[in-house]
């Protein structure tokens, strides 16, 4: 299979978002529709629900999207573009990353930043400086190809709520 160029969505923030939760790159149901975290088998809705303490799983889209906002929570991607073959992160070629410095420059209230996976915190940290008073947390990725469990991956996530309180 040829390697494609893929580029990712425009980022979920607001000005008071205070955890800001950077994936690597949308995989290829996402892309298709147009989601953050589209695949049913990715873990990253359950993950970030229980760290809010709402099935946002259960909820539609948009929905979902709200509730984020409301808990001052924003998305993104560390990668502009790139090349992929298949949704896996070890796929991923030529990447081109975001300006992460001159939207985190935007967030007055930001107290932390999260990388969804190595691939994810690999690319990301080398685009922000020193953090200063914003925690930097490398998170283990909440896709299936992660195969640690759900019950890990969930006692990682909830060191989230830090950046909430």
């Amino acid at each position: 299979m040829a390697a494609l160029r893929h580029a990712s969505f425009a980022p979920h923030v607001a000005p008071d978002t205070r955890l800001l939760i950077l994936g690597s790159l949308p995989g290829a149901r996402s892309l298709a529709e147009r989601r953050y975290y589209a695949h049913p088998t990715n873990q990253f809705w359950r993950l970030l629900g229980a760290v809010i303490d709402q099935p946002l799983a259960e909820l539609a889209y948009g929905e979902r999207l709200a509730a984020l906002r409301q808990a001052r929570i924003g998305l993104w991607d560390v990668i502009r573009s790139a090349e992929r073959r298949t949704s896996n992160d070890a796929h991923i070629r030529m990447a081109d990353p975001h300006d992460l410095a001159a939207l985190v420059s935007t967030l007055p209230d930001l107290r932390m930043i999260a990388f969804n996976g190595g691939k994810a915190a690999a690319i990301g940290r080398r685009q922000i400086a020193p953090p200063g008073a914003i925690a930097i947390v490398d998170l283990p990725s909440s896709s299936a190809a992660n195969t640690a469990s759900f019950a890990a991956k969930r006692e990682a996530w909830l060191g989230l709520r830090d950046a909430l309180d």
